[in-house]
Order: structure tokens, then C-alpha cells, then sequence
């Protein structure tokens, strides 16, 4: 396990481009399953999730091939039945939450496939329940197999249907949307999930040759087809990247300009930072923070409550991103209520940052109240370690802006996100080094 030791307090300054959107390449990934011909995509972050979910694909017996840094060639003629029910295969997505993926495209492209046992982060229960009602809508059924101890849902014959699901699950929507792809008939998915990295996979997948209406509603219409063709796809930039560097900017009062950031697919993410009193400029596609010097403002509501930030699905702000907005507001001049409704585990990061001086309340798993400095206090260099991904940046803009020297372990959840991360911020003036 390596650890970052930063030494923070110091102002940043320069240009940062956000990498490939995480979410989405590890949806479009496993969807070169469901042809025989090639796809080739763009902009894929080479971070550890990705990278493993490339690992996994070369086990199922993609063809693989890398023509440049983040763009690769995957062609799957033949899949390695023996490897994907296998308790190798169990193993291998144990380490991996995205794993989820791998069973839409097995299951619209073989008939068959393995529940995975799957991983990822810890923020609590995240169930797959989504997922399989949507398969047993198209006609799949559950089998136990007592060799391998799992899960297995089988459908030689799924026919279209009409379903409503009962969350807007991100990833159940792009694992039902995959199958019914290969589906005979129509089906219909209503209360769908929307986000652009679901839109992303739906384009896709029509460019593959797919029949999907709808993108962009939460009202999916897909047309079954026999067989898909092959396609060229870019990822779009990580807007959960990008709301790291804007949090990162305000916290260090630095002046940065975050490069090619796709505007149109950023939804409310620079409206709920300006809430916070951060000034945010449009230049072209970029964004440019200034420097706050002078601190910023949370804005209350109209009749001066306090403020309450929460997460909700898209266009809803992201849960990826409430870790980054508390910490942002840490060293604001007011008051902030966050409420996380999703997970009940991501908000236990906080008795970090009350270590390093910061006024928070945990009033329960899913909500906090905030008391900003307004820069008077500054934040204390400390020892942590990172819990999960977005926590993990979370501490480490923390650590970033407080005077001295800080350690964070465990930086493996953070490389699961950020691409070359240390570098990156390097490039813009922290003292960041890597410690094996």
C-alpha cells in the first residue's frame, strides 16, 4: 500500500485538463461483449478500475489492443465460457464494483451468466436488486449453482417487455439497456436512469447498430437486434473530476483553469458551487476559478435558512461530489446542512477532517452540518487514511490546503479514480509525493 505526503498550504496556479469520465468507461467497456467486431474508444482513464476491468475483458477473451495513451482496440470473437463460470472470475470481480457491468452484454450475448461477487467501494449497501428484476422481466430466470456457491440467471429465450424500475439505478439501467440490445422484441424501461454516461452507452450502442429511442428521458424504448456491429466512441470528461478541481481550487485560493470540461453534460455541478460563493467563469469550454482571497460566501435560502445540499438522480446533483462540496464548505463564511440519502456509510470520513480542526457535525449516517472558518482557522496537517474513492480526494484537497505536512494511506481507493494523480497536481505547484 503507498501513501501521498503533501505539504500543504500553499496556493496553486496553472492549467488541469480532466481526464475520461470513470462512470462511463466502465459502462461502454463491457458493451464491446455484445458484438464480434471491433469498437474502438477514446479517452478511457487509465485508472486501476478501468485497468482491471481490462484485465477481466482479456480473461473473457477480448482481443485487446492499445494504439495510444487512453484510446483502445477490443474485439471479442470468443468468449472463455470456462473463465467467466469460474471461481476465478468470482475472484477477479470481487476486487471491482463495475463488475456489475459484465452481466447485461454476457446475458443478451450468451443466454447465460454468473452473478459476480462483487466489490468496490464501502459506503454502504448497495444492492443489486434492479438489476435482476430487470432480467426477470425479459424472461431470465435464477439458478443456484452448488459448485461454485452463485447465482446464476439464465434466458435462452427473453422476449421485450414493458418495466418500471423501482430506483433509477445507474448501473441496472445500462445492465437491462445491454441485454434487452440482443433481446427479440420491444421493451420498454420507465423511470430509467438519464445521467450522461447512460446517454453516452445508448449512443453507443445505436451506433453499434442498437434501435434505443428516448436517451436523455427516463423512458427508455429499445428494439431488440440479432447482432451488433462495431463503432469508434469518446468518453466524455469526468464532470466528478472536474468538481474536484473547482473544490480544490476554492480550498487552496487558487487561480485555475480546467480545460475541455463539456459544458452541456455538467447539469447543476457549477450551479450548487456557486451556491457556496465560489465564482466560476464560462471561458469558451473551459472553466476558470479565480483566486478567493478574500473567502466566499455560502448563500442561504430566501427566507435566510441555512442551506441544505443533497443528492439526488440526475439531473439531481451527484452523491460523488457531497463529500467534496463539505469539505469546500469547511472554510466558508456560513453554515451548511449536507444530506447524503443514498448511502449511509459515505459521510463516516468526517471525524477526519473534525481532526484537522474542522467544525462538523454528524447529526446521523446521512446528514452533516457544516461551520465554516472563513479562512480565519486554518485547516491541521495530519495522518489519514483514505476509506473510498471520493472521500479519499476529499482528504486529500484537506490536506492540500492545511498548513504543514500530512500523510494520506491507502491511496490505492484514490488511484481507482484519478488518473497519475500526483503528477497532475505536481504540474500545477503541490507538494505531493508518492511513497511506496
Amino acid at each position: 500500500m503507498g501513501s501521498f505526503h503533501i505539504e500543504g498550504g500553499h496556493q496553486l496556479s496553472g492549467v488541469i485538463e480532466p481526464q475520461g469520465a470513470k462512470n462511463e468507461a466502465l459502462q461502454v467497456l463491457t458493451a464491446v461483449l455484445l458484438t464480434d467486431q471491433e469498437v474502438t474508444i477514446e479517452n478511457i482513464p487509465e485508472i486501476l478500475d478501468t485497468l482491471r476491468l481490462i484485465d477481466i475483458l482479456k480473461k473473457i477473451g477480448v482481443t485487446v489492443t492499445k494504439k495510444e495513451e487512453n484510446t483502445y482496440c477490443f474485439k471479442t470473437e470468443k468468449i472463455h465460457k470456462d473463465y467467466i463460470f469460474s471461481k476465478r472470475f468470482n475472484q477477479d470481480c470481487g476486487r471491482l464494483r463495475g463488475s456489475i457491468l459484465l452481466i447485461g452484454p454476457l446475458l443478451g450475448r450468451l443466454g447465460r451468466a454468473i452473478l459476480p461477487q462483487i466489490g468496490g467501494d464501502k459506503i454502504g449497501r448497495r444492492r443489486i436488486d434492479t438489476h435482476i428484476n430487470g432480467f426477470l422481466k425479459l424472461g431470465a430466470t435464477l439458478k443456484h449453482d452448488a459448485t461454485l456457491d452463485s447465482l446464476f440467471v439464465e434466458g435462452k429465450q427473453l422476449q421485450g417487455a414493458s418495466m418500471i424500475l423501482e430506483e433509477a439505478s445507474i448501473t441496472g439501467t445500462a445492465n437491462i439497456v445491454m441485454t434487452a440490445c440482443m433481446t427479440k422484441g420491444k421493451t420498454s424501461i420507465y423511470n430509467a436512469a438519464c445521467e450522461p454516461y447512460l446517454q453516452q452507452l445508448c449512443r453507443m450502442l445505436n451506433a453499434m447498430g442498437a434501435q434505443i429511442s428516448g436517451i436523455g428521458s427516463n423512458l427508455l424504448i429499445i428494439e431488440g437486434q440479432n447482432q451488433l456491429k462495431g463503432t469508434t466512441h469518446k468518453i466524455l470528461p469526468d464532470f466528478i473530476e472536474i468538481g474536484s478541481w473547482i473544490g480544490l481550487a476554492a480550498m487552496t485560493k487558487s487561480e485555475l483553469t480546467i480545460k475541455n470540461v463539456g459544458w452541456e453534460h455538467l447539469g447543476v455541478v457549477p450551479h450548487v458551487f456557486r451556491k457556496l460563493g465560489l465564482t466560476i467563469n464560462k471561458i469558451r469550454d473551459d472553466i476558470q476559478i479565480p483566486a478567493h482571497q478574500h473567502g466566499y460566501t455560502i448563500h442561504n435560502y430566501l427566507d435566510d435558512s441555512i442551506l441544505t445540499i443533497s443528492d439526488a438522480p440526475w439531473p439531481g446533483f451527484t452523491p460523488d461530489l457531497l463529500s467534496v462540496v463539505l469539505v469546500v464548505a469547511t472554510q466558508a463564511n456560513g453554515s451548511l446542512l449536507i444530506h447524503q440519502k443514498m448511502f449511509e456509510s459515505r459521510l463516516f470520513f468526517v471525524d477526519k477532517l473534525i481532526d484537522m480542526g474542522a467544525k462538523i457535525i454528524l447529526c446521523d449516517p446521512h446528514r452533516a452540518t457544516v461551520i465554516g472558518h472563513n479562512f480565519k482557522t486554518q485547516l491541521k496537517a495530519t495522518t489519514m487514511s483514505s476509506p473510498d474513492i471520493r472521500a479519499g480526494i476529499s482528504l486529500l484537497i484537506a490536506a492540500l490546503s492545511a498548513r504543514g505536512k500530512s500523510i494520506i494511506h491507502n491511496i490505492e481507493q484514490i488511484d481507482r479514480g484519478y488518473q497519475n494523480i500526483d503528477q497532475r497536481l505536481s504540474a500545477i505547484g503541490a507538494r505531493i509525493q508518492r511513497v511506496d
